[in-house]
């Protein structure tokens, strides 16, 4: 048993006072207020859960910035791609793992506690399996393991090269899983689950996974953990599942599968009122990507009507143009408004505090995207937390009822300290234990990359 004090704690109540944590193997076993320090270690003024990152494609990050020249007068989301699968073709296991464990590195510095890895990379550039077809998954649990964050690892189906049910293009067949050589994979991969470590299920998009193979897979018993895909992203998306599906992804989602709490809807981005209000019913968590969504100029999501609807939402950083939840939720915010051309739209009627009600309602779909218990400083919680940085000078005068508004609004200075994750420190002063060696090895890893 480790026993810790400090002056303030967000607790799922809101802020608390002196608050004492008492943590035994790796999970909250008390977190009381109204304590004195005694003899507890003191951890300083504020006190928050770490955050989940329910969307990464861990890869992605060595290559941002290596997209930002115009190559067709008509740059998309679909011009980005091609340039994200030929970078994607130079990547093995060896490579993924340094990327990743960079990643990892940056994610927990920034306040992201866990993450939920959507990971499509599975076979060699040709499409043959390597000689464990888990390879590339294996690589992304020791950068887990090894950098001391969370992970829910998302193997994903991936069938088709469209709605049509074209074959999967040449750039595409690393990805490709039949869905009984899928399902043998997360089984096995099942089988190394522990406190830090849940296997999920993802399905690419509904382009990518045709109706039958989306059925076989919810049939399965490994079902009944998290269920994870893209969905409605770009227009063109949605308009080719009105033409081959007879219903917009959202709405055609819904109607063919039994979506509920174990469900994260990453980017919805294209919906009806209607669809709206139904994700928001369903109680699945809608995965947002604020950043990424804006750098592939996908669009904004409904977050207002969907949050009046009494929808869940989560924050991911996608492709890692930014490893940043404070800036995923300033730019969720600010998002909205610039489509309403009014401030402060994140609200509710216990809190008039957008930091308060974008940092809790992220905290809480996060960790039900995750399929695990974090994303709170409770009893029987994994013990998860980031400590603030008090010395800062945007911290200046600060107390409960400003410090998350604070956080997320006032500049682009890190006022995370220290990070704790399963009880154990892994950032302490903003630096994290192994940060050198994972670096050299990624400086490694991109320069192997960049000569090819």
């Amino acid at each position: 048993m480790v026993e810790y004090f400090t002056e303030r704690a967000w607790l799922p109540e809101g802020w608390c006072a002196d608050t004492r944590l008492r943590i035994a193997e790796g999970n909250f076993a008390e977190a009381g207020f109204g304590s004195t320090q005694a003899d507890a270690e003191h951890l300083g003024r504020f006190v928050l859960p770490g955050m989940p990152n329910l969307h990464s494609h861990a890869f992605q990050r060595a290559m941002a910035g290596l997209a930002e020249r115009q190559t067709n007068p008509d740059d998309s989301f679909w011009t980005w791609r091609e340039t994200m699968y030929a970078f994607a073709g130079r990547i093995g296991p060896d490579e993924l793992r340094a990327i990743a464990a960079q990643l990892y590195v940056e994610m927990l510095k920034a306040g992201y506690t866990h993450v939920c890895e959507f990971h499509y990379l599975h076979h060699r550039p040709d499409g043959k399996p390597y000689a464990d077809p888990a390879a590339m998954s294996l690589a992304l649990i020791e950068a887990a393991r090894e950098t001391g964050i969370g992970l829910t690892l998302l193997p994903v189906l991936y069938r088709t090269g469209g709605f049509d049910g074209r074959p999967l293009s040449e750039r595409q067949r690393r990805f490709g899983f039949d869905v009984d050589g899928y399902l043998r994979l997360v089984e096995k991969l099942r089988q190394m689950e522990n406190s830090r470590l849940r296997v999920g299920i993802a399905l690419h998009s509904l382009r990518a996974v045709p109706a039958e193979a989306i059925r076989a897979v919810l049939e399965s018993p490994l079902a009944a953990g998290p269920l994870h895909v893209h969905v409605a992203e770009q227009t063109v998306e949605v308009e080719e599942c009105v033409t081959m599906r007879g219903a917009r992804p959202v709405e055609w989602l819904l109607d063919n599968a039994p979506v509920d709490a174990r469900w994260c809807l990453v980017h919805a981005t294209h919906m009806t009122p209607e669809e709206t209000r139904r994700l928001a019913e369903s109680s699945a968590v809608a995965g947002l990507c604020p950043t990424t969504e804006a750098n592939l100029g996908d669009g904004l999501f409904p977050l207002q009507a969907y949050r009046d609807a009494g929808g869940v939402f989560g924050i991911g950083s996608d492709s890692h143009i930014s490893v940043s939840p404070i800036e995923e939720l300033r730019w969720l915010e600010y998002g909205q408004r610039l489509i309403s051309r009014r401030r402060n739209i994140a609200v509710s009627e216990s809190s008039a505090s957008v930091g308060e009600n974008l940092w809790g309602d992220a905290l809480f779909g996060g960790a039900q995207a995750s399929g695990t218990g974090i994303g709170a400083i409770e009893q029987g919680a994994r013990a998860d937390l980031i400590v603030l940085d008090e010395a800062s000078p945007l911290l200046a005068g600060r107390d409960a009822g400003n410090v998350l508004d604070t956080f997320l609004f006032a500049g682009n200075a890190n006022l995370v300290r220290h990070v704790m994750v399963a009880g154990e420190w892994v950032v302490c002063d903003g630096r994290h234990r192994d940060e050198e060696n994972i670096a050299s090895r990624y400086r490694e890893a991109v320069a192997r990359i960049a000569q090819d």
